[in-house]
């Protein structure tokens, strides 16, 4: 194997996930807030129960999400196109599908939760979750510009390809 291996994109991919699951929390924290007082001042206890509900529920979600991608890019060796990667991400979002739905319906018809209030509160964390990824994936610095295997050019800012000296790869200067 040469010195230039194959593009790991756990290095890079692994910090705008934390910085995704670290502002996830605190919109969870923000909605449990909000929510809960707003549930209260609408339906007592019940309202109050719904928007905690619905904060958890987000964040939970939305951390199996980026928890899944960050699980997979480890199992996978940061090879995000691989069967692995792929299996993990679309297994967890099965999951997720499947926790809801059950979650919904133990909590049908349930004196003790304002299911509107829940509703709310999860449709808030799930337009709060994705302002949150896509603002974190925006703002990334992930380079595009990677060595791949078996290419012996070695590129990088401190070279210009189409510049005169620069390593047009065919061995010549």
């Amino acid at each position: 194997m040469s010195a230039t291996s194959a593009p790991n994109a756990l290095d890079h991919v692994r910090p705008v996930f934390r910085r995704i699951l670290l502002q996830g929390a605190v919109l969870a924290l923000a909605l449990a807030v909000v929510g809960g007082a707003v549930g209260f001042a609408v339906a007592a206890g019940p309202g109050l129960v719904g928007g905690l509900v619905g904060a958890v529920m987000s964040v939970v979600f939305l951390g199996l999400t980026a928890a899944s991608v960050l699980v997979a890019l480890r199992v996978s060796k940061g090879q995000m196109i691989s069967g692995a990667f792929f299996g993990i991400v679309m297994g967890t979002w099965l999951l997720k599908f499947v926790l809801f739905i059950v979650i919904l319906v133990l909590l049908k018809d349930r004196d003790w939760v304002n299911a509107p209030v829940m509703a709310v509160a999860i449709i808030v964390g799930v337009v709060g979750s994705l302002v949150i990824d896509v603002a974190s994936v925006a703002r990334a610095r992930v380079p595009i510009d990677v060595p791949l295997p078996g290419d012996d050019r070695r590129r990088g800012p401190a070279r210009d390809l189409d510049e005169p000296g620069g390593d047009t790869g065919s061995g010549a200067s």
